[in-house]
């Protein structure tokens, strides 16, 4: 069997299931910022356990998260060593960072979130948890950074057979970086609020600790609603208008442009088919996809047929996860607005059907996070870094296909085990509850829940 394609099976699976934990740790720890900040300033005892309940999903996600990523970044060495030789002086910058200035504040703040519970200052308490959420944050940009590079290289110089790093702070801002942190950021802000949200409606639905879930539930889904607006635009905008100038091979993959057109029309629905490569059952919109790359409605596209063969993504793949991250994101606008809605008229909790969708919709935003990741990943195919070294060129020469049989297989069952530990564990605190709340001065319910 092919080499390439067995250690891009194993990095897919590998960073696949690493990349379902840090959105909810991002999101939910920034949600626990603002729960945290009311709890202390309103001296809140719903909020402080909602902020104690929700602490400990975090924590999970964490722990897993965690362990899944250490064997993610060994594979530089063991399957693409050639990759490693090229860009080490480069890639391994940002990872270093990562681990230095993001990871052990993260961890060492969290310890302290935790365990600092009524052993600190409300002031200190809060500012833990507020320092988990930067270093989470500070670690997803470190990590977007070393994967935008090699979207857009900028920064460098080819010498002697390998790139070596010229300007850090060009190679940090390349012309992706922002633009990709925003969008993959906000992505962890909606599965945040969407976790909270749903679990937020379950303990509603089975009418446990009713106060405090209406509380969490109505944080959450405004929050839900804000991130999710925020998504579309600018950052999703952004984000696609990035990748029209920068990478139009990707660009016409995704939205299925096969052929060079002015007023490039925008496909809403299709199923992509080749040979030779065309859309069937399309609903498109006349010159929307010009207007929206370049502000111009008659704008020129280049289609798929512009590009050499042998620089195309595979087109069915980026097609489908792209138009279904898209749809994802326009179904979490409608839920939460829809909440909004049914808050604002007072009936969101008597709306059990739309409380049972966010229940169904908790791992929603983490598989619109895994099609935005393959959409971005696999368009960016036939090169591991965009026009300066291809995939193919990156593995390991001394890796033999039987070892990485054996590694696929055995990282899919301890993946298998922690994903059902994960499930399990996660079920089990969601179905225990947070503990009893007690209202005190005799505040009426309904008040509690919507001050």
């Amino acid at each position: 069997m092919d080499v390439v394609l067995l250690s891009r099976i194993q990095f897919a699976m590998t960073v696949g299931f690493h990349f379902i934990f840090p959105p909810i740790s991002i999101g939910l720890s920034w949600l626990l910022v603002l729960v945290e900040a009311f709890a202390w300033k309103r001296k809140d005892e719903i909020y402080e356990k909602i902020g104690k309940f929700f602490s400990k999903i975090l924590a999970l996600s964490f722990a897993v998260g965690v362990a899944t990523g250490i064997t993610m970044e060994f594979q530089f060495g063991t399957n693409w060593a050639e990759y490693s030789k090229f860009v080490g002086d480069i890639f391994g910058a940002p990872l270093a960072a990562e681990g230095v200035f993001a990871f052990f504040l993260e961890s060492g703040f969290l310890g302290l979130y935790l365990f600092g519970r009524n052993r600190v200052s409300k002031g200190t308490h809060w500012f833990s948890i507020l320092m988990v959420a930067v270093g989470a944050t500070i670690s997803a940009f470190w990590i977007i950074v070393a994967g935008s590079w090699m979207q857009t290289p900028a920064g460098y110089i080819l010498r002697n057979g390998r790139a070596e790093l010229t300007d850090f702070w060009a190679a940090v801002f390349n012309p992706s970086t922002m633009v990709r942190f925003f969008h993959t950021v906000d992505a962890a802000l909606i599965t945040g609020a969407f976790m909270m949200a749903g679990v937020s409606a379950y303990l509603i639905i089975k009418t446990k600790h009713d106060v405090l879930a209406k509380k969490s539930m109505k944080l959450a889904v405004i929050f839900g609603l804000i991130v999710s607006l925020l998504e579309l635009f600018p950052f999703g905008h952004e984000s696609g208008r990035e990748v029209a100038r920068l990478q139009p091979e990707k660009f016409a993959a995704i939205q299925g442009l096969y052929t060079t057109q002015a007023g490039a029309p925008l496909a809403v629905f299709a199923f992509p088919v080749m040979p030779p490569p065309q859309l069937k059952a399309k609903i498109e919109i006349p010159s929307l996809l010009s207007f929206m790359a370049f502000g111009d409605a008659h704008a020129k596209i280049r289609g798929i047929n512009e590009f050499p063969r042998e620089n195309i993504p595979p087109l069915f793949l980026t097609f489908v996860s792209y138009h279904n991250m898209v749809l994802l994101g326009i179904l979490f606008i409608l839920l939460t607005g829809l909440a909004v809605i049914q808050l604002y008229r007072k009936k969101l909790w008597e709306s059990k059907k739309l409380l049972k969708l966010f229940i169904w919709a908790i791992p929603f935003p983490v598989f619109a996070c895994e099609l935005g990741w393959i959409s971005a990943e696999v368009g960016r195919q036939p090169w591991i870094v965009y026009n300066v070294m291809r995939t193919a060129d990156a593995v390991s020469t001394s890796v033999v296909p039987g070892d990485i049989i054996f590694s696929i297989i055995m990282f899919g069952l301890i993946y298998l085990l922690l994903g059902i530990l994960f499930v399990y564990l996660l079920v089990k605190e969601i179905k225990h509850g947070p503990e009893p709340i007690l209202l005190t001065g005799g505040t009426d319910t309904e008040k509690e829940v919507l001050s």
